[in-house]
């Protein structure tokens, strides 16, 4: 089921990469830490896991540098030419559920950063790695066939000391050729056998100019990240322009005839952002859990994007398509058991755009404390002009601002 295969990949040249089947994948994943596929097991095989502590590396230094071409996968989902995996795929608009593809990339995300950190003299990996954030996912292609085969490419691209990020490609093959459906930058992190504290991972060697380049945009990448992070509105003021704008939609939103502070009206073809949300509830059973018994990441995605979509397809009262996924942090892992609360909401739209922000927590039934969980960020398209989305509170003005900076962000990395 597992074979090496040459293949030729343009960025790494010619070389030979690991080529699968994308459904054995967390199988795979399950086999190289040790976890158990039952879950009556699992507290038995986390205990085991403990063990392994003794082969973690007390420096980088300790660590044998990997190169790119060391982690590179090659992944294939055949849908058209094993038509019984299709029912899982298939959405009722006759294309492919992008639900399921977002957890597919998970998958992948961390098989890579895996291959990458392999010891071949070690029969499993006392590192847990695990998703930190989707730096960003942009959309080549709208459409996405249901009886076409996928193909899926990735290898690391930047490593830090204790963080790792791979990229990956997707491609169908249609009329006679493989042609390109979405970009992903995914970013990891590699914690100790318990999940516990951080541990170190392999540096990489760098072997071409291109992949010199390859790094720098990591690079890019985590400085770029650094950067909105301490510009985030829930740290700082938003900026003159910014404020300029929210005072602009309020006064646009001031009764003329009272002219009173408390006193709002909406305007012509818009819609108040309170009246833009969609909410969902999910209830996380062992089934959806990943290989170190806590909910898979690439779920939650699933779900967060569903909500969002229908929410976006809510709103503008016709079918959105997908042009981006971005900055989608996971700041804590979800447990077997937890009620997982989801809250999708149109913050911004611009022309025929809708950018949805949705927000997931954690609610546990006993102590009735909610805990954020995850946020997630897609900007949707339509064929029509839509209605302007409208902030009352202050709070709401803040949403605004932060659906138009990921927005405005999109627009410039698409060129």
């Amino acid at each position: 089921m597992y074979t090496a295969a040459v293949t030729i990949w343009t960025n790494l040249k010619k070389d030979s990469v690991l080529f699968l089947l994308i459904f054995p994948v967390r199988n795979r994943l399950r086999e190289i830490v040790g976890a158990s596929t039952n879950w009556k097991d699992h507290q038995q095989a986390l205990a085991e896991r403990a063990s392994l502590s003794q082969y973690l590396a007390q420096s980088q230094d300790e660590l044998p540098a990997k190169t790119m071409k060391d982690s590179a996968i090659e992944a294939h989902l055949p849908l058209g030419t094993q038509p019984a995996l299709r029912e899982k795929y298939l959405n009722y608009h006759n294309s492919v559920r992008f639900g399921r593809i977002l957890e597919d990339l998970d998958s992948l995300a961390v098989l890579i950063c895996y291959s990458h950190t392999w010891n071949k003299e070690l029969k499993r990996s006392p590192l847990s790695i695990v998703t930190a954030l989707v730096d960003k996912i942009d959309m080549r292609k709208n459409i996405i066939y249901p009886d076409c085969d996928i193909k899926f490419t990735g290898h690391v691209t930047w490593v830090g000391k204790t963080s790792i990020e791979a990229k990956m490609h997707m491609s169908q093959y249609h009329d006679g050729a493989y042609t390109d459906v979405l970009d992903a930058t995914f970013v990891m992190v590699a914690r100790d056998p318990e999940n516990k504290r951080a541990a170190f991972i392999n540096p990489l060697k760098l072997e071409s100019p291109e992949e010199e380049a390859i790094f720098q945009q990591g690079e890019i990448n985590k400085t770029r990240r650094v950067e909105l992070s301490t510009a985030s509105l829930l740290k700082v003021a938003p900026t003159a322009e910014e404020r300029t704008l929210v005072h602009n939609l309020f006064l646009n939103t001031l009764d003329t005839r009272t002219v009173s502070f408390r006193s709002r009206i909406l305007p012509p073809n818009s819609v108040w952002i309170e009246d833009a949300k969609m909410k969902g509830l999910e209830i996380c059973h062992p089934q959806e859990r990943n290989i170190f018994n806590r909910i898979f990441g690439g779920f939650l995605m699933r779900k967060a994007y569903e909500l969002g979509w229908a929410n976006a397809c809510a709103f503008a009262g016709c079918r959105p398509t997908l042009v981006a996924v971005d900055d989608i942090v996971f700041r804590k892992p979800v447990e077997i058991g937890s009620l997982l609360l989801l809250s999708s909401q149109v913050c911004y739209t611009e022309g025929m755009h809708i950018q949805v922000r949705v927000h997931t927590e954690v609610l546990d039934p006993l102590t009735r404390q909610h805990s954020t969980t995850n946020v997630f960020h897609f900007t949707f398209r339509v064929e029509k002009d839509i209605p302007a989305i409208v902030p009352q509170s202050y709070g709401e003005s803040m949403l605004y601002l932060d659906g138009k900076r990921h927005f405005d962000e999109t627009m410039r990395s698409q060129g």
